[in-house]
This record gives structure tokens, C-alpha cells and sequence, in this order.
């Protein structure tokens, strides 16, 4: 099936319709992957010294992140995601691998490489 839509064509219902084709497919992703990192905290207060905001750490959590993300998510919609990227051997790699485990999406075509950084 050739597809031939164009970004002006694509309607809410086209949208669904295209959305529930993802389940049950496989799909290979193929990208850079990261692992995000995200800090959560409150503004105590502003510094002296520079007007930027003094932050007060309350918590930190990670996600997949650029092609790893995109997988996660077809996974989240049904689909059979497996990824395609290089990471480094090192500890965001391992982390990396746990939260696309959990998510269901395919790792084996994760190379590890020792002088690649995650």
C-alpha cells in the first residue's frame, strides 16, 4: 500500500485510523538513544550572585529518550517496537535497558560500545 498522505491530510480521523494500525504491527526504530534525566525540585530563591534560581532537590527520574522514546511510545500503542542504536557500556546504558524492558521494546539490536557514552 503506497502511502501518498501529505501533512495537510492528515484529519483527526485519519489520524485514529492511522494510530490503531500500530497495534500488532512490528516496527524497527532506528536512532540515537539517550537517557533523559530529569530534576525536580523548588525555587527557593533567587542568587546574588547571578539571577538565577536557587533550586532545592527534591527528586530525580530518567526516561528513554530520542529514538528510544519513539519506541517506547509505539509500544505504548500496541505495536512490537525493536531498536536500532549504538550506547555505551556503562551504568545510563544499564538504566537505559531496564526502563525499555519494562516498556516491552526490543533491545537485542542495542550495541554496547566501551568508548561510546549513553
Amino acid at each position: 500500500m503506497k502511502n501518498t498522505a501529505r501533512p495537510r491530510d492528515l484529519s483527526p480521523s485519519r489520524l485514529g485510523t492511522l494510530l490503531k494500525r500500530v497495534k500488532g504491527s512490528r516496527i524497527l526504530v532506528v536512532g540515537d538513544v539517550m537517557l533523559d534525566q530529569f530534576i525536580w525540585g523548588s525555587v527557593s530563591r533567587i542568587s546574588p550572585e547571578a539571577p538565577v534560581p536557587i533550586v532545592e532537590f527534591q527528586r530525580e527520574s530518567f526516561m528513554p529518550g530520542g529514538a528510544a522514546n519513539v519506541a517506547r511510545n509505539l509500544s505504548a500503542l500496541g505495536g512490537r517496537a525493536d531498536l536500532v542504536s549504538v550506547v555505551g557500556k556503562d551504568g545510563p546504558a544499564e538504566g537505559l535497558y531496564e526502563l525499555l524492558r519494562r516498556e516491552k521494546v526490543g533491545c537485542r539490536h542495542l550495541l554496547q560500545h566501551p568508548q561510546r557514552a549513553t
